[in-house]
């Protein structure tokens, strides 16, 4: 019957830094898989050897989302050449291609399982991959493989097909039904029946340790059809069932720990791990596993001791070992690899506890096609965090216990590199040397310090005729082993890392005059750890990380990368810490002064976007940050900022962050804030009442004296006068008469604006002469109303109806509809305004002229005045006017009431300039 068939990666064309090709050999949910190197050649190829030789009957491979190939090819072989040359390529006979969806249809959110099946006998696989489906994420033109699944037959029985027909026909004449349903799935049933357990979608949904499970009930339900114990496989099948959803379930925590851990949110992580296991135990007892599996404890994937190898370039080439005495298998546990799943002390296994499950009765077949199954998942690396053995944990440090600590750490050398550590750093291995490699993946800080160092001096002795080829190697190995060590939790630790890390940016690639491809490679690699640890918990190792960053943003060979800016102005995830949000607000605003926004990777685009999205942040540090920033950036760019920001309006000044935004563009314009503006007002509000006070004051001393000369003169008539008066009243003593005011005919018929007298000039005259013609009036295009064109700007910003659709300008001062005021400001061409004692401005012609009343009149009524004036056809002739003696020229003259003495016009309130006047057609 076909099942799962294991293999070991051979060779391939290349990788990208942590997605080897090794990484195919592992199934399970959180699998990272192959990854072309980044603008590679292609075709790209990969090169499989399956533990035996097999007959193929199925070929699985599950594609990334969006490092998608166009096409893959399938060869196979007897026999592997000794060498990989082009021209012994025939060796490898092609079998058929097959092609991939691009993924559009998902957004690329999606992966693709592709099953192909075929009937090929060989020990060797080789898969040749074609060019990438384009996308907007796939950037660098890679493409990548999460998993591939061989199924198939040991090719030894040559006979099968020939004992499958005596078999059917014996069937067929004993009268029994092969393909009898209910047999389906068992070992009686069809011979080329496929397992769903051998299926990569099992691998790849199902929790390893449950899958592990799954497999051994699957073959004892087997066993208990064939000896006809049904209600013995019933429970089995039952048990399988329930154990298949917990099993996707504890995979989709798995991931979700994961995702949490790279994330830097460990409190997740704890928690999602704690669900699991909690969840895991109760599953258990509810399934009373040990009426079902043996009585030993189950083991976790983790926990089986490593089998030595029977092939050292085939890790899956090795025979199953017999159990043994606990005894006897002690000294081989001593080569097991320490597992990473933390444990509790309780439930801690020993060296003398560990044990071989044996999951089938089948020997050595059966063992090779389930050896894939006890690969430990928990041995994939973690991006974020490396857990160690409970038993061989490092304490942590703090930065006073690291600088007491002694630097022999333990006597001797680093100890060995474990078979994960093998395959995660294998690269670095062939390049480096595994003594030191070894040296920085120890548990001991002060070796991993040291190694650092080693690799330091090594890469500054090497010599400057080295070849181009060896010199990358060893930069990405280096590379590869910065950062590691960026993530350590000593201080020491990453400060070495620090150091070696500017070394090569700033000595080694300079001197072997590398490409800047080299240096890019560089800090994309480690720009991401370097902020993740900005917000670290330590202060300082936080401190230490963002003046790193800093100090490497202004290094010249990376400053022209423009690399760093555009991982600074990334938008803030909901769940960042709060020291990560603030040491990245913090690093953008000192390196935005530091570099400008010219040519650096910073625009105004795209550190606007950032600083008005952090205003919302939850943290005040962090929203205080960026209006810092966004005031910086007015500083030098001015009205490209307000396209960013909303309207400066009553109903956004409630937001105190905007309201300190708005004022601190007023102060850098020169121009006074909402407070200083309400204190003015306030201060010319009681100037005008002051004087009003006054003026009342004066008036009524006119009167009174008034008053004193009627009543002498009236004295000298005599009292006949007084005697006829009191009879014309019947008896009563008439009032007095009011008193006339000298001159008091003077202001008839004429308009007090222009000064233009005329018959005409009766109220109703008057009222058609303001509302059409005076020239120093005008009418308002968006409430109608009558005011003086001196008044006009203050009018529109204060009074109109539609006042709140006008803003002021900071050149011009003038009234600009709001949604016309950033471009024109923005284009600069209005004419500057003079300060008020130093000159007028008209709204009309925006021009500056001389200052004071007259010549508010000089200019809209002369004949070089005012052009766009509408209502002045002709020059208006003033006659002199004849006043009496003793009086100066006619001026408007505010009463008591706000209209003018002597005026027999219906005028508005308050005609003087500061209050603005208007004029309403009744």
């Amino acid at each position: 019957m076909p099942h799962k068939i294991g293999f070991v990666v051979v060779s391939s064309s290349g990788h990208e830094d942590g997605f080897s090709a090794r990484e195919l050999m592992i199934h399970a949910p959180t699998v990272s898989g192959w990854r072309s190197p980044r603008f590679c050649q292609f075709p790209q190829e990969i090169v499989l050897q399956m533990v035996e030789r097999c007959r193929i009957r199925k070929l699985q491979l599950l594609a990334h989302q969006y490092m998608i190939p166009s096409k893959v090819e399938f060869y196979i072989s007897e026999s592997l050449p000794e060498y990989f040359v082009p021209y012994q390529a025939e060796r490898f006979r092609r079998l058929g291609y097959i092609s991939l969806c691009d993924n559009e249809k998902t957004g690329c959110k999606a992966r693709e399982l592709k099953s192909v099946y075929v009937d090929a006998v060989g020990q060797f696989l080789k898969l040749i991959f074609h060019e990438n489906h384009v996308n907007k994420y796939n950037i660098y033109n890679q493409v990548a493989l999460v998993a591939v699944n061989i199924i198939g037959d040991p090719a030894d029985f040559s006979d099968e097909s020939n004992i499958t027909s005596r078999e059917k026909l014996i069937d067929h004449y004993l009268g029994h039904n092969s393909e009898d349903p209910a047999l389906e799935g068992t070992c009686t049933g069809k011979s080329d029946y496929i397992s769903p357990l051998d299926d990569l979608a099992f691998d790849m949904y199902q929790d390893p340790e449950v899958a592990q499970i799954i497999r051994k009930l699957d073959e004892r339900k087997r066993e208990a059809v064939q000896k006809e114990r049904y209600d013995y496989a019933k429970k089995l099948k039952q048990a399988i069932a329930d154990l298949q959803k917990v099993g996707e379930r504890l995979g989709r925590y798995e991931v979700e720990k994961r995702c949490a851990v790279e994330k830097e949110d460990y409190d997740l992580a704890k928690e999602k791990k704690q669900q699991m296991e909690q969840f895991r135990s109760q599953v258990y007892e509810q399934l009373q596993l040990h009426s079902l599996v043996d009585p030993e404890p189950v083991r976790r994937p983790s926990d089986l001791p490593l089998q030595p190898l029977a092939h050292s370039a085939s890790p899956r080439h090795q025979q199953p070992v017999p159990s043994l005495p606990q005894e006897d298998r002690a000294p081989e546990s001593q080569f097991a690899e320490p597992f990473l799943q933390e444990k509790p002390p309780a439930h801690a296994l020993g060296p003398s506890q560990h044990s071989t499950v044996d999951l089938s009765p089948r020997a050595t077949d059966l063992h090779l096609k389930t050896h894939l199954q006890s690969v430990p998942y928990d041995e994939r690396p973690l991006p974020a965090s490396r857990k160690q053995p409970a038993v061989a944990l490092e304490p942590e440090k703090s930065d006073s216990d690291v600088s007491e600590a002694p630097r022999g750490g333990a006597a001797g050398e680093p100890e060995p590199l474990t078979e994960k550590a093998l395959r995660e750093a294998g690269p670095a291995v062939d390049v480096l040397g595994e003594s030191l490699v070894a040296g920085a993946y120890s548990k001991t800080w002060s070796y991993r310090e040291d190694a650092l160092l080693a690799l330091y001096k090594r890469l500054m002795e090497t010599p400057a005729g080295t070849p181009k080829e060896e010199l990358k190697s060893m930069l990405r190995a280096s590379i590869f082993l910065v950062r590691r060590a960026l993530r350590d939790i000593v201080t020491p630790v990453f400060q070495a890392s620090l150091k070696l890390l500017k070394m090569i940016i700033t000595q080694y690639i300079p001197k072997h005059k590398l490409s800047k491809l080299e240096t890019a490679h560089c800090v994309e690699r480690t720009i991401p750890i370097l902020l993740t640890r900005t917000g670290d918990s330590s202060a300082r190792l936080r401190v230490i990380a963002s003046n790193f960053i800093q100090e490497m943003a202004l290094f010249k060979e990376v400053r022209s990368l423009q690399i760093i800016p555009s991982y600074l102005v990334q938008p803030l995830k909901a769940n960042s810490s709060n020291h990560l949000a603030m040491s990245q607000i913090g690093l953008l605003a000192r390196l935005l002064k530091d570099l400008g926004t010219r040519g650096t990777g910073f625009t105004i685009d795209n550190v606007m976007k950032f600083s008005v999205s952090t205003l919302e942040h939850r943290v005040y540090e962090v929203r205080e940050t960026a209006v810092r920033v966004i005031l910086d950036m007015y500083k030098q760019h001015r009205a490209f900022i307000l396209e960013y920001l909303p309207p400066d309006d009553n109903s956004i000044r409630k937001n105190v962050l905007y309201k300190t935004i708005f004022e601190g563009f007023a102060k850098i314009d020169g121009r006074p804030t909402e407070a200083e503006i309400r204190a003015q007002k306030k201060a010319a509000t009681e100037e005008a009442e002051k004087r009003k006070k006054e003026e009342i004051k004066a008036l009524q001393g006119q009167l009174a004296a008034l008053k004193d000369i009627q009543a002498e003169a009236q004295g000298k008539e005599g009292p006949s006068v007084e005697a006829e008066s009191q009879d014309t009243q019947g008896g009563k003593a008439a009032p007095p008469p009011a008193p006339e005011v000298p001159d008091n005919h003077y202001l008839d018929n004429l308009c007090i604006f222009c000064g233009e007298r005329s018959e005409s000039f009766t109220e109703e005259g008057l009222d058609l002469h303001y509302w059409k013609q005076c020239l120093m009036l005008t009418r308002c295009a968006h409430c109608k109303q009558v005011v003086e064109i001196s008044s006009l700007t203050e009018h529109l910003l204060t009074e109109c109806d539609k006042k709140d659709g006008f803003g002021k300008c900071y050149r011009c001062s003038e009234a600009v509809l709001k949604e016309e005021l950033p471009r024109h400001i923005k284009t600069k061409e209005c004419n500057p305004a003079k300060p008020e004692k130093l000159a007028n401005r008209c709204p009309l012609c925006h021009e500056n002229f001389s200052p004071g009343e007259e010549a508010w009149k000089a200019h809209l009524m002369g004949p070089a005045g005012c052009t766009m004036n509408l209502r002045k056809t002709h020059v208006l002739p003033k006659a002199p006017v004849l006043l009496p003696a003793g009086k100066g020229p006619a001026t408007a003259k505010s009463g008591p009431s706000g209209s003018k003495v002597g005026s027999k016009i219906p005028t508005p309130k308050g005609l003087s300039k500061s209050s603005g006047r208007t004029y309403t057609k009744q």
